[in-house]
């Protein structure tokens, strides 16, 4: 069996988070020590494992607590189970080309800004005209 504190450790999560998570019931039958804390036994700490992966995943508590639900009713429910994370997934993949397509835009950049420092490109500018302020000068 396992303290809070030890579980928080082994899984590298804040005490506050699985606090919430056991106050918003998504760890279910929390056990209980003689001096009424709650304890953990392994079945437990791999389902708070499983809470910290959806929670990377982008499942919020409410879709936390539906999987939970689901997971709860057993083997009937594994059809939707995979389905809420297909879309998950599919979020994910979305987000991961956004991502790259900010990485190519800053590399882009940065390689712009290199070829003006280095004298290849003569700089330009969307935002200020340079013929009028090289007038000004």
């Amino acid at each position: 069996m396992y303290t809070m504190m030890q579980v928080c450790r082994k899984l590298d999560m804040t005490y506050q988070t699985l606090k919430y998570y056991c106050n918003e019931g998504l760890v279910p039958n929390v056990k209980r020590d003689k001096n009424n804390r709650r304890i953990f036994d392994e079945h437990d700490v791999n389902w708070i494992k499983d809470l910290s992966c959806l929670k990377k995943c982008d499942f919020s508590i409410q879709e936390m607590k539906e999987y939970l639900e689901l997971c709860l009713q057993g083997p009937s429910t594994i059809e939707i189970r995979k389905e809420m994370l297909s879309k998950k997934r599919k979020n994910l993949e979305d987000t991961i080309q956004q991502l790259e397509e900010s990485i190519d835009y800053i590399d882009w950049k940065q390689n712009f800004y290199d070829d003006v420092l280095s004298g290849k490109k003569p700089y330009v500018s969307n935002l200020i005209n340079l013929d009028e302020q090289n007038e000004q000068d």
